[in-house]
């Protein structure tokens, strides 16, 4: 069958930046996609965040009837998968709003999923060999991640951790929890949690608060961070409710994940403001992805709006080598020519940090384009700057010169 499948397509992907062309035309509105999916589905309805969850697409027939599905996307969805399918309503309106939206590789099962290359790995992190207890990955000395659900309401098919999200139910429970919490109790090296999963914000406000009481009655963890895209995919869930609890946890921290400028919507940003006015600092995780946001003036952009919605862009990801996401992965050189396209164009609070998370288990490598050049005679080093021009700078002290000598800084010819 896969065979078959891999002959009847060309031996490259197609071109990522062209997006197939829907069956449908644009919806213009809420009340409409409402009226065309979901007749008698209030507005009040809609924007609950358990309505969205309940009714969250994971049948092709039902996305193929919203978004237009192709033959060979039909055939994946309805086939056994390793990563679920699931989208919140909201997301696929998201999708559905925009004309030729990127969007829907994110979300939407692809053939290349199952094309696995040599250098794929199910858990290319080492995550599993640092995880000394349950649900906890100790891989940097003063910090761990704390895995406290494998659910998500939308599932990214370029998933780090595509190898348990969605079918692991008891990553959840209070006492792998509890195994959890009496491991950093125990550590007093650990000054930083990482909570994550899954979605953590997908929780109950009464398990979100618990477990964020628990870890503040830990004396030496100072600071609480959370990692979720709810912003992005189902920014319903930041409910005033929801808010009240966060604020208990405090100093709190958030890394949303962004992907694309399409997702800032205005439910985004009403979200982004509860979050920010409630004193929690907001920053940005985006995994570069080829033919979705592999452009400068498409990064440029999202790395605008994330500002404007108080989020200070942090990482910008490799891709990792999860099994079948060679499609999604570019050139680490797409990255470096980002940043650098990015830089002395744009402020530097708008410039994330290039990062590659090492495979085995290395942790975040930064990356940054090449701007030293060596150095000259005297010593002095040879620096480019953003236009390409090349300065120098004393690298060492010198005896002093002559106030009429040419000054260090000026542009080599």
């Amino acid at each position: 069958m896969l065979e078959n499948m891999i002959d009847e397509l060309t031996e490259e992907p197609p071109d990522p930046h062209v997006v197939m062309e829907k069956k449908q035309s644009r919806i213009p509105d809420v009340e409409s996609f409402l009226s065309a999916y979901f007749p008698g589905t209030t507005r009040k309805q809609w924007d609950n965040w358990h309505w969205q969850i309940r009714n969250r697409i994971t049948d092709a027939a039902m996305l193929d009837t919203m978004l237009g599905l192709s033959t060979e996307e039909m055939r994946i969805c309805t086939g056994p998968g390793n990563l679920p399918l699931a989208i919140t309503p909201y997301y696929v309106h998201v999708i559905a709003g925009h004309a030729n939206s990127v969007l829907r590789r994110c979300v939407v099962p692809s053939f290349w999923e199952q094309l696995i290359s040599a250098h794929e790995a199910v858990d290319p992190l080492g995550e599993e060999r640092h995880s000394p207890v349950p649900g906890i990955v100790h891989r940097y000395p003063d910090r761990v991640l704390f895995l406290v659900t494998d659910f998500c309401s939308s599932y990214c098919r370029y998933c780090t951790r595509s190898r348990m999200v969605g079918r692991t139910a008891s990553v959840g429970s209070r006492s792998r929890w509890e195994q959890g919490l009496e491991y950093i109790r125990s550590t007093p090296a650990v000054r930083d949690v990482l909570i994550s999963g899954g979605d953590p914000l997908t929780m109950s406000d009464e398990k979100i608060g618990w477990l964020l009481g628990e870890l503040r009655k830990i004396s030496h963890v100072e600071i609480v961070r959370i990692g979720t895209k709810i912003p992005a995919v189902l920014p319903q869930r930041v409910t005033p409710g929801l808010v009240r609890v966060l604020r208990k946890g405090h100093p709190l921290f958030m890394s949303l994940h962004f992907t694309h400028p399409d997702e800032l919507t205005p439910e985004c940003k009403a979200a982004c403001e509860r979050l920010a006015d409630a004193g929690i600092p907001l920053g940005s995780q985006t995994v570069l992805l080829k033919g979705i946001n592999d452009r400068v003036q498409t990064m440029t952009q999202l790395m605008h709006g994330l500002l404007r919605n108080r989020v200070k862009p942090y990482y910008l990801y490799q891709c990792d080598p999860i099994p079948g996401s060679s499609h999604f992965r570019t050139p680490v050189s797409t990255g470096l020519d980002i940043i650098k396209g990015m830089r002395g164009h744009t402020s530097g609070y708008a410039i994330p940090s290039f990062v590659i998370d090492a495979p085995g288990g290395g942790g975040k490598i930064p990356l940054l384009p090449n701007s030293v050049h060596g150095m000259d005679e005297k010593g002095d080093l040879l620096l480019e700057n953003y236009e390409g021009n090349i300065f120098r700078y004393p690298e060492a002290s010198g005896p002093v010169l002559d106030r009429s000598c040419p000054a260090s800084g000026e542009v080599v010819q």
